[in-house]
């Protein structure tokens, strides 16, 4: 059985759409739920799914090894950041080479970096007057967005089109691929 483990900071839609697409997968599951934020709506929305979950602190993360103990307890065949957004200690990525995936809502290398989340990429698009946007999916490394992309699909932006529009957009995109590309990188 193949595991993914899920870390989300918000309100858990792409991790949910993750959720449901592996339940119905006899050979990948979703063994856990991880975020930073004790209020997330994810943790409830893994509540639903029947789900473990754990919020946890800075110092868990970043001063002490007790998320990195976690996750190789957990043995996660991926590490998925749906919407996660901390920069991932250097630790946990030299224990999980090639195993912890981010989606980013813009076509890297383009909006990318600190500061660069939701609705911060969207408005930056569309004030630059971009006639396209979209998603990547990338391995995460010691810098934010700069790990190798694995998959960007892409949407039109219209001249019209507000923050908004362009997220409801690119939301549609994540939800499409994210899955897909999750389960052919467990079967590579």
């Amino acid at each position: 059985m193949k595991r993914i483990v899920i870390f989300a900071s918000g309100s858990g839609t792409n991790a949910e759409n993750i959720i449901e697409y592996f339940k119905e997968k006899e050979h990948i599951s979703v063994a856990m739920v991880l975020s930073n934020k004790r209020e997330a709506k994810v943790l409830d929305r893994a509540e639903r799914h029947k789900i473990s979950s754990l919020s946890f602190n800075r110092t868990a993360f970043l001063k002490n090894d007790h998320i990195k103990e976690l996750l190789k307890s957990l043995n996660p065949d991926l590490i998925v950041l749906a919407g996660f957004l901390w920069k991932f200690p250097e630790s946990i990525i030299a224990e999980f080479p090639d195993r912890i995936v981010n989606i980013h809502p813009a076509l890297l290398p383009k909006y990318g970096g600190k500061g660069m989340y939701g609705m911060n990429v969207h408005k930056a698009v569309v004030e630059n007057g971009e006639k396209e946007t979209g998603i990547s999916i990338h391995y995460v490394n010691e810098n934010y967005d700069e790990g190798a992309i694995i998959f960007q699909a892409r949407t039109e932006v219209l001249p019209s089109d507000s923050p908004e529009e362009v997220a409801a957009k690119v939301h549609q995109l994540e939800y499409e691929h994210f899955p897909v590309i999750l389960e052919n990188l467990l079967h590579e």
